[in-house]
C-alpha cells in the first residue's frame, strides 16, 4: 500500500475505492474547518502537542494517543502550537470494515458503539504503541504477490488488538476522559441538548448571564471553532445520522434545528458534497 502525506489525499481514495488508506504526516497541513466525512477516521499521534473538538467534547493530544472518529462525528483539530506535529490517520470505508467482521466479532465496535463511559481517545501503552506502529509498516512495505489478503489480514489482527484495548478499559473502568472546562462544557451540553431549536450567541449570553464578546472567547479558545460553526456541524452531523436512518429529509431538517429548507439544503451540500436527498438514497439503497 502507498504511504500518503496528506489527510484530504488519504479520505478521498478511501471513498474512491472503497477501501483503506494510511497516511503518515509530518507537517500540518492547512486546518480544515470543524467538519464530518464518510470515512471512518483512526488519528494516532507520534509527537502530541494539539487538541480534538470531537462532538461535544474536548481533547488534549498526547503522544500514544489515539483517536476513533465515526462518520456522524464532527471534529476538528484545534491549532494551539507551531510545532511539528508527526502523526498517522487511517481512513477506512465502513461498508469494507463490516465485510471483515463475522457473526461473532464486529471489527468496528470500536466506531459505532457509545455506551456509557464511551471515549473517542484511547491512550495507548509503550508496548501498544509500538505494536500499533509496526502493523502500520507491515500494511504500508506489503508488496507483489498477495498483497490484498496480507494488507486485509493486518488490518484486521490491527483492529482486534484496538478492540480488545477497548474491551479491557470498559472492564477496568479505566476509560479516558475529555478536557474539563466548566464554562464551555455548560454551553456545549447547552447547545447539544437544545440543539433542535433555534440557538444563538445572544441567547446562550443571557442563559448563561455572560456577554456575547466573553462567551465566544472562552468557547475559541477551548474548542478552536466558533460557536456558529459549531452548531452548524452538529446539526450536520446530525442530520446524516438521521437520514441512514430512513427519516425524511424535511423531516430530518426539522429535527436538527434548521431554520428553514433552503438554509438546510445550503448547509449540508456545502459540508456533505451532495443534497440530503442524494445523501438519504445512498444511505437506504
Amino acid at each position: 500500500m502507498k504511504e500518503l502525506n496528506s489527510c484530504k489525499q488519504a479520505m478521498l481514495e478511501c471513498m474512491e475505492n472503497k477501501y483503506f488508506s494510511i497516511a503518515h504526516l509530518y507537517k500540518d497541513e492547512k486546518a480544515m474547518e470543524m467538519h464530518i466525512h464518510d470515512c471512518y477516521e483512526v488519528y494516532f499521534s507520534i509527537s502530541g502537542g494539539k487538541q480534538f473538538l470531537i462532538d461535544n467534547r474536548v481533547y488534549d493530544i498526547k503522544p500514544g494517543d489515539l483517536f476513533l472518529i465515526n462518520q456522524y462525528d464532527s471534529h476538528y483539530l484545534t491549532q494551539i502550537d507551531k510545532e511539528v506535529h508527526e502523526r498517522i490517520v487511517i481512513m477506512i470505508d465502513p461498508d469494507f470494515m463490516r465485510s471483515l467482521s463475522s457473526n461473532e466479532t464486529s471489527l468496528d465496535f470500536c466506531f459505532t458503539d457509545r455506551g456509557e463511559g464511551f471515549s473517542h481517545k484511547i491512550s495507548l501503552k509503550e508496548e501498544q504503541q509500538s505494536r500499533f506502529l509496526y502493523f502500520i509498516n507491515k500494511i504500508l512495505t506489503s508488496n507483489g504477490y498477495g498483497h490484498d489478503l496480507l494488507e486485509k489480514a493486518i488490518f484486521t489482527e490491527m483492529f482486534v488488538m484496538i478492540g480488545k484495548i477497548i474491551r479491557d478499559k470498559e472492564e477496568g473502568n479505566a476509560g479516558m476522559q475529555s478536557t474539563y472546562n466548566e464554562q464551555v462544557d455548560a454551553i456545549l451540553s447547552y447547545i447539544n441538548n437544545n440543539i433542535q431549536n433555534p440557538v444563538s450567541i445572544s441567547m446562550l449570553s443571557a442563559h448563561f448571564y455572560l456577554s456575547d464578546s466573553y462567551i465566544c472567547r472562552i468557547f475559541k479558545n477551548a474548542t478552536g471553532t466558533t460557536i456558529n460553526k459549531y452548531i452548524t456541524a452538529r446539526r450536520i452531523s446530525i442530520a446524516k445520522s438521521l437520514l441512514a436512518e430512513g427519516y425524511g429529509v424535511s423531516e430530518v431538517c426539522e429535527k436538527c434545528g434548521f431554520s428553514d429548507y433552503s438554509n438546510f439544503l445550503k448547509a449540508f451540500t456545502k459540508s456533505v458534497g451532495i443534497s440530503p436527498k442524494k445523501y438519504s438514497q445512498n444511505c437506504n439503497k
